[in-house]
């Protein structure tokens, strides 16, 4: 699946899932809201979720965009392998 096909939406949703299921992981405590599937986020949380999410789409996209066609059969500077 490429950027273009990913919905805003569908990024943030994923991310919430993820951000809850790590937080405990990462935090060593129980999220307080860690029960709210994406439904019962309030609106205007999934809202700004799914803007930065979008704004992230945008970026990356951008940047997929930006790497020259011509170079694209060379490996970046560090990435080549050398010998036999």
């Amino acid at each position: 699946m490429s950027i273009q096909e990913v919905s805003a939406e569908e990024l943030a949703k994923l991310f919430h899932h993820y951000e809850r299921a790590l937080f405990e992981d990462f935090h060593g405590l129980p999220k307080e809201d860690a029960s709210l599937s994406w439904e019962q986020v309030p609106q205007n949380e999934r809202s700004l979720m799914v803007a930065a999410a979008r704004l992230t789409l945008l970026e990356l996209g951008a940047t997929a965009e930006k790497e020259p066609a011509d170079r694209r059969y060379f490996a970046k500077p560090g990435e080549a392998n050398w010998g036999c």
